[in-house]
């Protein structure tokens, strides 16, 4: 006979009863927080601390210009706007 399924999980486990028990399980044992909590994966940090977003517009011409160099030097465009701002600011 098959085992009753709930669907499942995001990685494409069958969720069955012996599943659920073994996490309700888990979760009685108690979960060391702070590990939970740890940053994981993500984008790698670019300075001293989190980055923030900046927002600019662009007319089309210079739109046009910074995607030529991007892909010209085989970069993002926020790579080329902050090599940009880093010279023109003399900071390294």
């Amino acid at each position: 006979m098959a085992r009753k399924t709930y669907g499942k999980t995001a990685s494409g486990v069958p969720i069955t009863d012996e599943l659920v028990v073994g996490l309700a399980g888990k979760a009685e044992a108690g979960y060391e927080v702070d590990e939970m909590l740890r940053r994981r994966g993500g984008r790698p940090p670019m300075g001293s601390s989190a980055a923030s977003v900046e927002s600019v517009r662009l007319d089309p011409e210079l739109r046009d210009a910074l995607v030529e160099r991007a892909r010209r030097d085989h970069e993002t465009t926020s790579s080329v706007i902050r090599k940009a701002l880093r010279r023109y600011l003399d900071v390294v």
